[in-house]
């Protein structure tokens, strides 16, 4: 090759890499928009136009990225993910992380929303969201019961195995934040989560630092 050729080559791929980062923080700008938009309208009252605007974007332009609502309230649950779990990168999981993380979760209740409306409706085994989801809760599970057997060992003192107990404290994770959405002046949900970490602990309620996401 000549090396005009070669220097085409390297003009070719300094293009196409800098539409590939063109093209990420595209999407990590529609990413941000529809987190704040969710968290100041909620689920329901964010609409694909609105957060193409907050996102300086047509709503054609959203679409090359995320062509559907859903695919994009994926979009935003799995960088809550991955924000989350950055933040905490040098802790553990405990017991009373989680309870920090509920604390957390509290303070978005948007965010919350579009998750439980979302991780509900992907039970149709065509929603764009089900793998997701499928995959995610196969990850918790898995991250909780090598938290639970870190912080109990192979029995919690109620008797249960770490593999056993590890569904029931995403359902109750999970369940108390529906209780929540709907009833929030009657349900204190980091205060009954606490409660449930009594007694899986056997009474005691575990404290921990940092904050990570299941």
């Amino acid at each position: 090759m000549s090396a005009r050729g070669q220097d085409a080559g390297r003009g070719a791929r300094r293009t196409g890499g800098g539409r590939e980062v063109q093209r990420a923080e595209r999407r990590a700008a529609i990413l941000e928009a529809a987190m704040e938009l969710i968290a100041e309208r909620g689920y329901r009252r964010t609409s694909l136009a609105a957060v193409a605007e907050r996102a300086g974007l047509t709503q054609q332009g959203l679409l090359h990225h995320f062509p559907t609502k859903e695919l994009l309230l994926v979009g935003v649950l799995e960088a809550r993910d991955r924000w989350d779990a950055a933040a905490a990168a040098s802790g553990s999981w405990r017991t009373g992380t989680l309870a920090q993380l509920v604390d957390y979760n509290a303070t978005r209740p948007g965010i919350v929303q579009a998750y439980t409306v979302l991780s509900a409706d992907s039970v149709t085994e065509d929603h764009p969201a089900r793998a997701f989801f499928e995959a995610r809760f196969r990850g918790v599970r898995e991250a909780l019961t090598g938290a639970l057997r870190a912080e109990f060992g192979e029995t919690l003192p109620g008797g249960l195995t770490p593999e056993r107990a590890a569904p029931l404290l995403v359902a109750v994770m999970d369940g108390l934040q529906l209780q929540w959405l709907l009833d929030p002046e009657r349900v204190d949900m980091p205060a009954a989560f606490r409660d449930f970490l009594g007694l899986v602990g056997g009474g005691e309620t575990q404290e921990s630092d940092g904050c990570t996401a299941p």
